[in-house]
């Protein structure tokens, strides 16, 4: 397990100066997981240095802090980086990718609040009217950067009042600093209904899917046509949201304690190889590991409160 000193999380507001070579380069490795006394909230720290990420969406916030290193990521249509000390931040099903900006990767840790987290928070802290969410995808702000850095800390700890705490301090500060509503999504053409209608679709035959052009058939358009709805609409093609779809899905069988193999077959990859690929270029962790670590994080919480008793 990773700790708060191996993982050395505090940013430093500056670069890396040069003279690194490949080999003193520090390894690729990233912690996903859950602290139960931070309900509704997902956790991650890790390095990357290779590693990209397709193009995804998330049912929660990202709240991303840099602690060294540079991050880019496509996000509306353009690229935009995110340096140390500074803070990327992704509104809940917005498409996004990830990769490094620099040769030496980038070093971050991420909270990732439910929209209900969030607009509970806003709620009590902020003026802000309609479902909140971030205005800018990246804000310079190494003070809430550091904060991030602590919720982390204060998990793996196993400090409940310090980790609930500064997360509310952290997130009320970004919707004070970078914050509004966020506009409503209102199917009002009639590509963004077609669209709609084929992810209805896809979700309900998810294991088994059609064909883009028996999809476009079915809903009465041409397979062109429902290409550049569904772009349009959701940010990707069919195929990727689809991918994206597989994996949430897969996420909520691991949480249920369904093995890897058997959530992959579910979902409709064709195997736990196929689940791997995906799931790590998506979550950023492979299956297994993102298992164990939330089924451990739920025992050691049992744990600590029967030994409380």
């Amino acid at each position: 397990m990773a700790g708060t000193a191996a993982w050395g999380e505090q940013p430093t507001g500056g670069k890396r100066t040069g003279g690194e070579t490949a080999r003193d380069r520090p390894a690729e490795r990233a912690r996903h997981w859950r602290y139960d006394d931070l309900p509704g909230v997902d956790l991650l720290r890790a390095r990357y240095i290779r590693k990209t990420f397709v193009r995804h969406t998330h049912e929660h916030f990202v709240i991303a802090a840099i602690a060294d290193g540079v991050e880019v990521f496509h996000h509306h249509g353009s690229d935009v980086s995110v340096g140390a000390g500074a803070l990327a931040l992704v509104n809940p099903d917005t498409a996004h990718t990830g990769r490094a900006g620099v040769p030496e990767g980038w070093r971050y840790g991420a909270v990732y609040p439910s929209p209900e987290v969030v607009a509970a928070i806003a709620a009590e802290t902020t003026g802000i009217r309609g479902t909140p969410g971030f205005v800018s995808p990246v804000l310079d702000d190494l003070h809430t950067a550091r904060l991030v850095h602590r919720v982390l800390r204060a998990a793996d700890e196993g400090n409940a009042l310090a980790a609930d705490t500064v997360l509310r301090v952290a997130v009320t500060r970004l919707l004070q600093l970078n914050g509004g509503p966020l506009p409503q999504r209102r199917i009002r053409t009639a590509g963004a209904v077609i669209a709609a209608r084929a992810r209805a679709v896809l979700e309900e035959r998810m294991a088994r899917p059609p064909s883009l052009e028996q999809l476009a058939t079915d809903l009465g358009t041409s397979p062109f046509a429902l290409l550049r709805a569904f772009r349009e609409t959701y940010g990707m093609p069919p195929h990727t949201w689809l991918t994206d779809a597989r994996v949430r899905r897969a996420r909520l069988l691991l949480d249920a304690g369904r093995p890897p193999a058997e959530a992959a077959v579910a979902v409709g990859f064709t195997d736990q190889p196929h689940l791997n690929r995906h799931f790590a270029r998506i979550v950023g962790v492979p299956p297994g590991a993102y298992q164990r670590e939330h089924r451990t994080d739920g025992r050691r919480e049992r744990k600590n409160v029967q030994d409380r008793h």
